[in-house]
């Protein structure tokens, strides 16, 4: 009995500690020298109310499309709502004047490509792809 338990035990905590496991990481263009950024900041750079880094460069964010789970993910724990409360936003922005949404990307691979030729981009990826030619970011 006290072995059983034992098991249902590591295995409540395997599941919490893999639930609790991000889908995604933040990366930016390797010159950039942004190590880390917290979930408040990330918000800001994507609802693009903060528009340039620290160093004067303009920042470039790039989303994947709307149908990523790695997107619904990433958009649920940074802002707080769901892709279409974002596509929302940004209809309405466009339609007043106020700006377009960032740049949308088929891939992780399109995501990858666009930060390493852009300097002040910044873009999300699915932990499991290897962040080639960019720099992964610690959100905090």
């Amino acid at each position: 009995m006290k072995r059983t338990l034992l098991i249902f035990a590591i295995l409540c905590v395997l599941t919490t500690i893999s639930a609790q496991a991000q889908s995604y990481v933040v990366i930016v263009n390797n010159n950039n020298a942004v190590t880390e950024l917290t979930k408040a900041e990330l918000s800001e750079i994507f609802l693009k109310t903060k528009v340039r880094w620290d160093d004067g460069v303009s920042i470039i964010p790039v989303d994947l499309n709307a149908r990523s789970t790695v997107r619904e993910d990433f958009t649920q724990e940074i802002h707080g709502r769901r892709v279409a409360a974002i596509r929302t936003h940004w209809q309405q922005a466009a339609f007043s004047g106020g700006g377009t949404a960032p740049p949308e990307r088929n891939s992780d691979a399109d995501v990858i490509q666009f930060v390493r030729d852009n300097p002040g981009a910044i873009g999300y990826i699915s932990s499991e792809t290897p962040p080639t030619g960019v720099k992964v970011i610690i959100v905090k």
